[in-house]
């Protein structure tokens, strides 16, 4: 991952830099308590929000997959920050350091978040074997109805 420095939004209180491994624990917790995937965390990969105290108050990773794509994963804010323009400083850190393409899977209330930054939802032969697998699995759980909303898998050049 390329060195990024670090992106000070002094209106926010906030700067987001890479991760440290003192950081893992706080970022395995911020994974759990958001309910998102827990699989694959690597601190080396992530970016990491913190407050001017010093507090992390969210993360993101860009996650390699074994057919050679990149998923932009791990978006998770601490709630009391939500609103502020923490994920959206993220997802613009984390897509400076990635080379394109770049995916990311969401659920499909979540696809015009991303469209703001240039993903656009992708199927069929657009989907890297990796996600093409997940979305197979990820329609099965929706057709049995174990979740609501559909899960989109978008992509960045």
């Amino acid at each position: 991952m390329a060195d990024t420095a670090p992106s000070l939004l002094p209106e926010g209180g906030f700067s987001v830099i890479p991760a440290t491994e003192t950081d893992f624990p706080a970022i395995k917790a911020l994974v759990h308590e958001t309910g998102i995937n827990p699989l694959g965390l690597n601190w080396h990969r992530f970016y990491v929000a913190k407050s001017s105290a010093g507090e992390l108050i969210g993360c993101g990773q860009l996650k390699p997959h074994g057919d050679g794509s990149l998923e932009l994963a791990s978006i998770a804010v601490v709630p009391k920050w939500r609103k502020r323009g923490v994920a959206s400083a993220i997802i613009r850190t984390l897509m400076d350091a990635g080379p394109r393409p770049l995916y990311l899977t969401c659920l499909s209330n979540m696809g015009p978040f991303y469209e703001k930054f240039g993903f656009r939802a992708i199927s069929g032969n657009e989907l890297p074997k990796y996600f093409r697998r997940l979305s197979m699995v990820a329609g099965l759980v929706h057709a049995l109805h174990v979740i609501q909303e559909t899960m989109l898998v978008m992509r960045l050049d």
